[in-house]
């Protein structure tokens, strides 16, 4: 069965079709300022290398950094409303406390704290202020602000206060796009409600976006569903994207990551993706990426839901080069490489130059580097070379040597080998491993909650069974589902032998095996 894999970069779009983990066509095009359009150029070339075998395509799976960068770069937010399910406890930092304060001023949508949630032990904080919730509705309705976020103190061991909460918005504000916390977060009142103030403020563009990239799907001939990937590895539908575009936070890197162990067969290992503008290293566990446990930061604020433990460092092949004193990065030229670098007529030193002269690649025209210095090319790679190195070996988690993926399309600079690695693997197609990674895509279901007074059996069979029904909500193929991650964490001081129990499984599209 064919499938169409996407990403879309800071400087190329790649895009691949597939027929059972096979590559059959890949392309690449530069990135556009306007994504979509960058979408239907990168699945024309598809269509001009591939042939006619693309109408044939079951399904389209597309990852896109839009929404992260618009909290990034500060574009195309909408107001957010914020109303915390706290009182008569957790007033003295009021929800968008620790924002920058350009953010905050872009999604500010009022904030309204009202009393209600539950005790660390389970019990009522207090009773639920119903009427405060529909004022706060009706205030929210007169404002126009469309796009609420709903955070409730220890929602993660009952949703029940974020539930009642949501029946009661949308009674009074039927239009409200609703985020509950409970549903994107983890323990940690501060970070969940950012996390889901960030997806609130995101719902106008992901909404515009994912109906974009339908169009673009439908302008280019496919009749095929569109799915797009998360920052687990994973894929959901459209319609859920649209409610949950945080979830595609960090899905590049994500997407090389698994593109890198499907197209390598090693399921364990370390990966470098070396792109145009940055490299981000990570480690595989089981084929799945590394999540972190801790605070992530996104745009200056901190958050704290379902991410890959990544770490970003400024070298790619679109990398600035400096020489007398040499300078490696960070700055890029990003999707003008084309347009920039030496070997392509420009009048910049980048990294690509610096791989063509070392003899590491063959891109472009090498007789335009004829007065780069020897010396120069030499320490420039020997300097990403310790970059690499550094970032490695920063991210493993003890000195057992691991093999180390290269993918990217300037994987070129990575080194043959590396202290603490076994060996360098270069897969094939390493190019579009991030595409091959989407458009391989499974789907999962996650449970992320605390239990009590249940055994370590039961405990474990409730969390699978929580997490299986929630894959196959969102369309997993119910025989295909595995447990891929489990996570157990003793809460001392919560009573009834309390245990925070992380679980996940995948399994296949059931619309797309149902069709084979």
């Amino acid at each position: 069965m064919k499938r169409i894999g996407i990403d879309v970069g800071g400087t190329n779009t790649d895009a691949v079709l597939v027929e059972d983990g096979a590559v059959l066509s890949a392309v690449k095009s530069p990135t556009t300022a306007d994504v979509t359009d960058g979408i239907r150029r990168a699945l024309a070339a598809l269509r001009e290398a591939a042939g006619p075998g693309l109408g044939e395509t079951a399904a389209v799976m597309i990852g896109t950094t839009h929404f992260v960068n618009a909290v990034v770069q500060r574009r195309e937010l909408n107001a957010a409303a914020a109303l915390r399910i706290c009182l008569p406890a957790s007033a003295t930092l009021p929800p968008m406390v620790d924002w920058p304060p350009d953010l905050a001023a872009l999604a500010e949508g009022g904030r309204y704290l009202v009393a209600g949630g539950i005790e660390y032990d389970g019990r009522a904080l207090a009773p639920l202020d119903e009427r405060a919730i529909a004022e706060a509705g009706r205030a929210m309705r007169a404002a126009g602000v469309g796009a609420a976020a709903v955070t409730s103190v220890f929602s993660p061991l009952d949703t029940g206060c974020e539930t009642r909460a949501a029946e009661i918005l949308r009674d009074v504000h039927p239009d409200l796009h609703l985020t509950l916390s409970s549903r994107l977060g983890r323990i940690g009142l501060l970070e969940r409600e950012n996390a889901a103030l960030l997806n609130a403020s995101l719902m106008s563009l992901s909404h515009r976006t994912i109906a974009a990239f339908e169009a673009a799907i439908a302008d280019s001939g496919l009749d095929a569903p569109l799915f797009i990937t998360q920052n687990d590895g994973t894929i959901v539908d459209a319609a859920t994207a649209r409610d949950q575009p945080v979830m595609s936070f960090a899905s590049g890197p994500t997407n090389s990551m698994r593109g890198a162990a499907l197209l390598a067969g090693v399921p364990d290992a370390m990966v470098v993706d070396v792109g145009g503008t940055s490299s981000d290293v990570g480690c595989l566990q089981a084929g799945y990426p590394r999540e972190a446990n801790n605070v992530v930061t996104i745009g200056g604020v901190r958050t704290l839901f379902r991410m890959p433990d990544l770490l970003s460092i400024g070298l790619g092949g679109g990398t600035r080069v400096a020489t007398d004193p040499l300078v490696v990065g960070p700055d890029s030229v990003g999707h003008r490489l084309r347009e920039d670098a030496l070997v392509f007529g420009g009048g910049q030193l980048t990294m690509t130059d610096v791989a063509v002269a070392a003899g590491r690649a063959e891109i472009g025209d090498a007789a335009r580097l004829a007065d780069v210095d020897a010396t120069d090319v030499a320490a420039a790679l020997a300097r990403a070379h310790a970059m690499l190195f550094e970032a490695v070996d920063r991210m493993k988690t003890d000195a057992a040597p691991l093999p180390l993926l290269a993918v990217g399309g300037g994987a070129m600079l990575v080194p043959d080998t590396l202290p603490g690695v076994s060996e360098v693997v270069r897969v094939p197609h390493h190019a579009v491993a991030n595409a091959v990674g989407a458009a391989m895509s499974q789907i999962s279901g996650e449970v992320d909650r605390i239990f009590r007074g249940l055994s370590h059996e039961d405990r474990l069979a409730e969390a699978e069974r929580q997490a299986r029904a929630r894959a196959i909500d969102a369309g997993a193929d119910p025989d295909s589902l595995s447990v891929v991650d489990v996570e157990n964490l003793p809460l001392a001081y919560l009573p009834g032998n309390a245990v925070r129990t992380r679980l996940r499984v995948v399994g296949d599209v059931a619309a797309l095996t149902a069709r084979r």
